[in-house]
């Protein structure tokens, strides 16, 4: 079973400078707050060096912290950058990546925001986040990336990838970029995948994770009424995308936006986890990546909002019941899900390949207040 080395207890410790302290046996709390003020969407990276960075929004601003001890302790989180009219809650907020040169954050906003402009901006930081540069606009025609969805990840030649979904063509498509000075710049955008029916699904986030395999990207299509999740990779260096394909054997007929893009996770042996939502099921997919096609899928449980990351004994996930609910997590060897929290939301999972530990952050929210948590799960 995943053994916790920060075991959920009813008692919660707040943050305060210099750092978040966390002693064994207990989940650690990074921030806390009500109404405009409450942090949302945590996203994740592990360097190289094993250094834990993190991200998530607090209004207009994007906090920052980071763990030198394995997510033991953090420091105390700092607004790094401001975006006017952020993209925030429903997997929509900032992102971050990591190569061995910088850190890159990316988010969406806009002047107007509420969907009527919008851009992808990135900032880099060339010493451990101590300080910010940027912005720099990845989306190459204005206020096109203003449905609030995207994803990033660094490439092992250090390069970065954004993907998200764009409205430049009036109609929702897959678009992507790739930054090769760190997230100071940005290349022409690639369109990435264009269903044959005109639009993607809307309001759904896409996934993108790279490895020696290729530079894969998840995403929810929208074809004959059917709301599906699909794969699609570029073995080129993103010079081109290969045919998707679709990771369900059977469709979901919705003629509605679920809101629920997935996750996708390799551990560099050439089979990719995916994890997806069809109707109120989740399931699990194993993709070959050398022959391009599904080689299993099975269901995991019922739920919302699935993440995967890989560990050293196989792929972890974490889940909602609802919308909102009790957060469980799962590993590939065990029979049974366990509860993590009580009430919370948009859950991620982060590891680095080669190491065991496997970190979670979500969305807890009790009695009004939502705060950031955080826990680190070792496979024994």
């Amino acid at each position: 079973m995943i053994r916790p080395l920060l075991l959920l207890l009813g008692i919660m410790f707040a943050c305060g400078p210099p750092e978040c302290a966390l002693a064994a046996d207990e989940f650690l709390r990074l921030a806390e707050g009500e109404g405009n003020l409450a942090p949302g969407q945590p996203q994740a990276c592990i360097g190289s060096d094993g250094t834990t960075y993190v991200v998530y929004g607090v209004g207009g601003e994007i906090a920052f912290s980071k763990s030198v001890d394995d997510a033991r302790s953090f420091t105390a989180p700092r607004n790094v950058v401001s975006v006017p009219n952020m993209s925030l809650g429903m997997r929509r907020g900032p992102r971050i990546a990591v190569s061995e040169a910088s850190l890159v954050i990316t988010a969406i906003g806009g002047q107007k925001g509420k969907g009527q402009d919008g851009d992808l901006l990135a900032w880099r930081s060339a010493d451990g986040g101590e300080s910010w540069s940027g912005p720099s606009r990845v989306n190459d025609v204005p206020a096109s990336a203003r449905e609030g969805l995207h994803a990033m990840a660094a490439s092992p030649d250090g390069s970065f990838w954004c993907v998200w979904l764009d409205l430049r063509s009036k109609k929702t498509e897959l678009y992507a970029a790739r930054s090769s000075d760190g997230g100071a710049s940005w290349s022409d955008n690639s369109l990435v995948y264009r269903s044959p029916d005109g639009s993607i699904c809307e309001c759904c986030h896409p996934s993108i994770t790279i490895d020696e395999h290729g530079i894969h990207v998840m995403f929810r299509n929208s074809i004959a009424g059917h709301r599906d999740l699909y794969l699609v990779s570029s073995r080129d260096q993103g010079k081109s995308f290969g045919p998707a394909i679709a990771l369900s054997r059977d469709r979901w007929a919705l003629n509605a936006c679920p809101m629920d893009g997935g996750m996708l996770a390799s551990d560099g042996s050439g089979t990719m986890t995916a994890v997806w939502r069809r109707e109120g099921q989740l399931f699990r997919s194993s993709i070959d990546l050398g022959q391009h096609r599904v080689i299993r899928e099975e269901p995991i449980g019922d739920g919302e909002q699935a993440w995967v990351a890989s560990s050293s004994r196989g792929p972890i996930m974490v889940w909602t019941e609802g919308r909102a609910g009790q957060l469980r997590m799962k590993s590939e060897w065990e029979s049974e899900s366990r509860v993590l929290d009580r009430r919370a939301r948009d859950p991620i999972l982060v590891s680095r390949s080669g190491v065991n530990g496997v970190v979670a952050f979500w969305e807890s929210l009790h009695d009004g207040v939502t705060s950031i948590r955080v826990a680190r799960f070792d496979p024994q």
